[in-house]
């Protein structure tokens, strides 16, 4: 009688892949015969190919464009690429996954998508730091100090981002023993923990600093309606902008990457691999969307968008100023 081909977790431990495979457990999707291509595999490796597209076309246009060379811009270019190279790390690991199947090439690309998601959520700190002091130090921001300290700031978390991806290959990995695996092999249960406390206090020190911006905003609001005597309607206006658009950058960031989070500090290996993949696959959505946010979003890199596609500038675009609740 010939077996009914079942849904391979690339994701979990060989061994408990095929344990599962093996019972049939319902809890793992069958695949019409002939198939042998998980399909959250396939879901992830589009959503990689998404990543790349997008993000490339953010880090071809800061990297060609002289103009580009604030501290604000190097920090949204440090996010573009780092979530470039976690695309580029989704769609290798499934290539690997089903195409060269070896020990290395996991433990490659899984170290590739750590380092590149830790630098993606480093940047996404840097840049809230950056704005803070933008604001707070207004005066004195635009100087060689400022861009001495960005400089410094991307040194130390593409350095630390690094390091964390080193970890699974220098050894700090689940193969020679299985039972200490995470939700995500080859990483270790351990190493999960760690990665999902440091996001969870990055998360925790993001929405400090952006409390603190939210109230010089305010503060900055309301002096410039003072000085135009329209307090009423500008002063309210102006700061539900801000609160809007802060509410909508950590409310991005906490939906797209809270479950995974939580799921990595409580679950393990012996955990259904459908939850792994309902959880990353979140994850993956939030460096689709940094673009939209960080880049897109802004002035200067529209402008640029504008010239490469059709020459011109439209005359609403230059003529915009920046107000107080463009945070």
């Amino acid at each position: 009688m010939n077996e009914e081909p079942t849904l391979s977790a690339s994701w979990l431990p060989q061994e408990r892949a095929e344990a599962e495979n093996a019972s049939g457990s319902s809890l793992v999707p069958v695949l019409e015969p002939g198939l042998w291509v998980n399909p959250w595999d396939v879901v992830l490796c589009t959503s990689g190919t998404l990543i790349s597209c997008e993000n490339a076309v953010v880090v071809l246009i800061i990297a060609h464009n002289p103009g580009l060379r604030a501290p604000m811009f190097l920090l949204i270019g440090s996010l573009a690429l780092a979530d470039l190279l976690a695309g580029i790390g989704l769609i290798a690991h499934f290539v690997f996954a089903y195409l060269l199947r070896s020990e290395a090439t996991k433990l490659v690309t899984v170290g590739l998508i750590v380092a590149s998601f830790s630098a993606s959520v480093g940047s996404l700190l840097a840049i809230t730091v950056d704005r803070y002091l933008s604001l707070y130090y207004a005066l004195t921001y635009n100087s060689e100090r400022t861009v001495t300290f960005t400089y410094v700031m991307l040194m130390l978390l593409w350095g630390a981002a690094i390091c964390i991806g080193l970890l699974p290959v220098m050894g700090w990995n689940c193969l020679r023993d299985e039972s200490t695996c995470s939700v995500i092999r080859p990483l270790t249960k351990n190493n999960a923990a760690v990665l999902s406390v440091s996001f969870l206090l990055m998360f925790a020190l993001m929405l400090q600093l952006y409390i603190q911006i939210c109230k010089i905003v305010m503060r900055h609001a309301h002096q410039i309606a003072l000085q135009h005597h329209f307090l009423a309607t500008s002063h309210y206006v102006t700061t539900r902008k801000g609160m809007s658009t802060l509410a909508i950058i950590l409310g991005t960031f906490a939906a797209c990457w809270m479950p995974f989070t939580l799921y990595s500090l409580i679950a393990d290996y012996t955990y259904p691999s459908i939850y792994t993949y309902a959880t990353l696959l979140p994850a993956t959505y939030n460096s689709i969307i940094n673009p939209v946010i960080y880049a897109f979003r802004n002035q200067e890199i529209q402008k640029a968008l504008w010239l490469v596609c059709c020459g011109c500038i439209p005359s609403n675009l230059s003529q915009r100023a920046r107000s107080p609740s463009d945070v």
